[in-house]
């Protein structure tokens, strides 16, 4: 399965994502990682990969808060990803690639189907499985420690397969659904702001089924 994985923003190194989902290449995931989005993406490359992953908020890197979804910056919006869904292919929000809102990209919060309204300091979280999705296969609820994220989710076609939980003001939060878009499948999952979560066993198994089930292997 070839893997796009695009990451890398001023509050989300790209090194912890690149470090963190390396293990899946010995599973059989080919992942081209890509974290200088300016004059190296576009539309027609997309096609390329069975599954994109998205760990990147809109921001254009480490050094630079600028827009990332500005045509002056990238050749690639967020409707062309949204295309790519839909011809049937599959698309991960993963962690900070949940970091729009309608107001601030409201593109992408539609194809994510969530707006982000912050997090605690990093925080034990509780992770637990909600229903029977096969991305939640063979996981058992584990406990991270992360950035706890608080989403408002506004698409009505979401199908919850996680929650998170933790004794702060975000007390329980979706932390895991997916949606279909034409042909093509979209999974959300917000946790993965630290290397340990990346290596925590169950994670591994639910980015892996994740993979899976975009790619319609599952």
């Amino acid at each position: 399965m070839k893997v796009l994985v695009i990451c890398d923003d001023f509050w989300h190194p790209g090194e912890i994502v690149a470090r963190g989902l390396k293990p899946l290449e010995k599973e059989g995931y080919e992942l081209d990682v890509v974290m200088y989005v300016r004059d190296m993406l576009y539309p027609e490359m997309l096609r390329d990969y069975d599954v994109i992953i998205n760990a990147k908020s809109n921001v254009f890197g480490p050094a630079n808060k600028a827009a990332w979804f500005d045509p002056a910056v990238s050749a690639v919006m967020p409707n062309d990803f949204k295309e790519y869904i839909e011809e049937g292919h599959g698309f991960i929000a993963l962690h900070a690639g949940n970091c729009y809102s309608l107001e601030r990209q409201a593109d992408m919060a539609n194809l994510t189907g969530n707006d982000f309204i912050g997090h605690p300091p990093q925080c034990a979280i509780r992770m637990e499985k909600v229903g029977d999705h096969p991305i939640m296969q063979g996981v058992e609820p584990f406990e991270v420690v992360d950035e706890h994220y608080r989403i408002n989710v506004h698409a009505k076609d979401v199908d919850l397969f996680m929650t998170s939980t933790s004794d702060t003001e975000a007390g329980t939060q979706y932390a895991g659904y997916t949606r279909t878009f034409g042909k093509g499948r979209f999974c959300c999952l917000t946790p993965g702001h630290t290397l340990k979560v990346f290596l925590n066993p169950e994670y591994r198994k639910i980015l892996k089924n994740a993979l899976d089930w975009c790619a319609g292997k599952i």
